[in-house]
């Protein structure tokens, strides 16, 4: 009989890497296609700059972006006592109502009132698992207002600063128009007018999803077994044009290059959900480890990710373990820039490249 190798238990060990704290990019570059980009569809990886990327693709082949749009997620206040908070809006369930990750010396009570920015008093509803359930019961009583007049930018907090005037564009893709996300695509920032238009111009096609990036991607993974992690919901989008885009481009042989990770969750959380890809609007809890199963993206644009990070992990998935462990020591060698403001790399499915 022949004997059965099990399969490998993942722990979060095996996605820790060293990374000089000095690599950390905590301000964008001058000009947003001159990131650096590692073409790492083949070992060994080559050294390239981001606005060479047309010449990366092939004529037939379909970018899809995630035209998510980050909302000035991130509200401080204060609780009863004076103590000081810090809320990052994780969603809306209603005009005033949102779940918040929030940070406070000691965790507010069901019931107890908070004072945002000045301008309006919330009371806690309860929790749900990592996150607190607010409503708005005076002042302004709308928390999509509230964010607009009196919130920040949510940088990460890698970054150790708020969001100053300048990241109010760059810390946004030139093609963000979903109002949604407490977090940037990050991949997509690499994009300018002159990358899009030599796309174009080399006969790349290009198609969009929505995927609302959620404050539970700030949080760590606290579990050893990754298969004990749960993932955090996002809303995303599909619509039939792109369903109908990316048709087009099997039809004709080209490639489907997801533009990040987030894009790669909602075309293959789509086909995991539904068995196949088909316009489709809703939430999804996919958990992209090695070993899934990829049925959609043949190539993807993404930044360099945090250790330990389930980015990480998705990355890990699509162009192998081993592959990645590679690419990513060269990338610490090479003195690329990681992290939302950092350099960028090109990746192939693996079996593909």
């Amino acid at each position: 009989m022949p004997q059965v190798t099990p399969e490998r238990l993942w722990t979060l060990s095996d996605f820790d890497y060293d990374l000089p704290e000095g690599l950390i990019a905590s301000e964008p570059l001058a000009e947003r296609s001159a990131s650096r980009l590692l073409d790492a569809r083949s070992l060994p990886p080559a050294d390239r700059v981001f606005r060479e990327l047309p010449r990366l693709l092939r004529a037939g082949d379909l970018l899809v972006f995630n035209d998510t749009r980050v909302v000035r997620a991130r509200l401080f206040g204060q609780k009863a006592s004076g103590g000081r908070i810090e809320l990052l809006i994780e969603r809306l369930l209603a005009p005033d109502e949102a779940l918040v990750q929030m940070r406070a010396s000691h965790a507010p009570k069901v019931g107890a009132r908070l004072t945002i920015a000045g301008r309006a008093e919330a009371e806690v509803l309860g929790r749900e698992d990592r996150f607190h359930r607010l409503r708005l019961v005076s002042g302004l009583t709308d928390f999509g207002l509230l964010m607009h007049e009196a919130g920040e930018l949510p940088l990460p907090p890698y970054m150790g600063r708020r969001a100053g005037e300048a990241d109010e564009t760059r810390y946004q893709t030139v093609y963000a128009t979903k109002d949604g996300a407490v977090a940037a695509p990050t991949a997509g920032l690499h994009f300018d007018e002159a990358v899009l238009a030599a796309c174009r111009a080399a006969g790349i096609e290009m198609a969009s999803v929505t995927l609302h990036v959620g404050a539970g991607t700030f949080l760590p993974v606290q579990t050893e077994r990754i298969a004990e992690h749960r993932m955090h919901r996002e809303r995303y989008e599909l619509p039939e044009s792109t369903v109908e885009a990316i048709a087009r481009c099997r039809a004709r042989g080209g490639r489907v290059v997801a533009v990040g990770t987030t894009t790669v969750r909602t075309l293959e959380g789509v086909v995991a959900a539904l068995g196949e890809l088909r316009p489709h609007s809703a939430e999804t809890e996919l958990f992209i480890t090695p070993g899934f199963s990829f049925r959609v993206v043949d190539m993807m644009i993404t930044n360099f990710h945090l250790p330990k990070s389930t980015l990480l992990m998705l990355v890990s998935a699509f162009a192998g373990h081993d592959e990645i462990r590679a690419i990513y020591a060269h990338a610490v060698r090479e003195r690329y820039r990681f992290f939302s403001y950092g350099d960028a790399m090109l990746l192939a499915r693996k079996g593909d490249a």
